[in-house]
């Protein structure tokens, strides 16, 4: 037999830690205004448009740029988002170490979900993580983050082989296709690669419409927005297309 003090402290734990996050109740409708470093809930989330979102991740951008990030308290925010996540944007990111989504847009724990791949390009994995984003929590902003002299739009230029590389930069190679910047077309043309990494972020937000009916059908309906950026690794800022 149980003892029932055990059982009437494991209540007691669960009722006192489901206080954290309360909002997070599927009952709940109300929404609760965002302000710069609040603790993504639910109801937070529920407050925010993908204009709003993507208007959110610029301010913060912005901070950064300045050099004036938020203070926040780590210890909290991981207390405050232990029962559940309800992130305002999903970003996959190019795996360079200089261009952490989290850190460019001044974000923090609960905050965003992060996909971070060589050349930011897209697969049927970082495909099924962004439906569970947006349709599951219901994250409205999808982005994708390209940087500027990125080493796989070069590789992806010069033909490199190399491994299971190999297969990856052939993923960029529609880009590099697609350009038409004149003078030498490898990664040592410096107007050549830009455009190519342009081309690359338009191309990887074309592929999350046209392979995912999921996504295109919430941005259709308004309930997600599907954009591309760039950060400029000389400067820190991010300009958006």
């Amino acid at each position: 037999m149980k003892n029932p003090f055990i059982i009437l402290a494991a209540a007691a734990l669960i009722s006192s830690s489901a206080v954290l996050a309360s909002d997070d109740s599927p009952a709940v409708t109300k929404v609760t205004p965002y302000k710069p470093g609040i603790t993504m809930t639910k109801s937070v989330q529920a407050g925010i448009s993908p204009d709003d979102a993507m208007n959110i991740l610029k301010a913060g951008n912005e901070r950064f740029v300045s050099g004036k990030p938020l203070s926040r308290n780590q210890k909290t925010l991981v207390t405050q988002t232990a029962l559940g996540q309800y992130p305002l944007a999903h970003v996959i990111a190019c795996m360079d170490s200089r261009s952490g989504p989290e850190v460019v847009f001044d974000m923090s724990t609960g905050d965003i979900f992060s996909n971070r791949v060589a050349g930011n390009v897209i697969n049927d994995d970082i495909l099924g993580g962004l439906e569970y984003g947006s349709k599951v929590v219901g994250t409205p902003l999808i982005v994708v983050l390209g940087r500027t002299s990125c080493g796989a739009i070069k590789g992806a230029c010069d033909g490199v082989k190399l491994g299971n590389l190999t297969q990856l930069l052939e993923k960029i190679q529609p880009a590099v296709q697609m350009s038409k910047t004149p003078g030498e077309r490898n990664g040592k043309n410096y107007k050549f690669v830009n455009e190519v990494t342009e081309l690359n972020i338009d191309d990887s937000v074309n592929e999350i419409r046209t392979k995912s009916p999921i996504l295109a059908d919430l941005e259709k309906q308004g309930k997600v927005k599907i954009v591309g950026a760039l950060y400029d690794t000389s400067t820190g800022r991010v300009s958006w297309r």
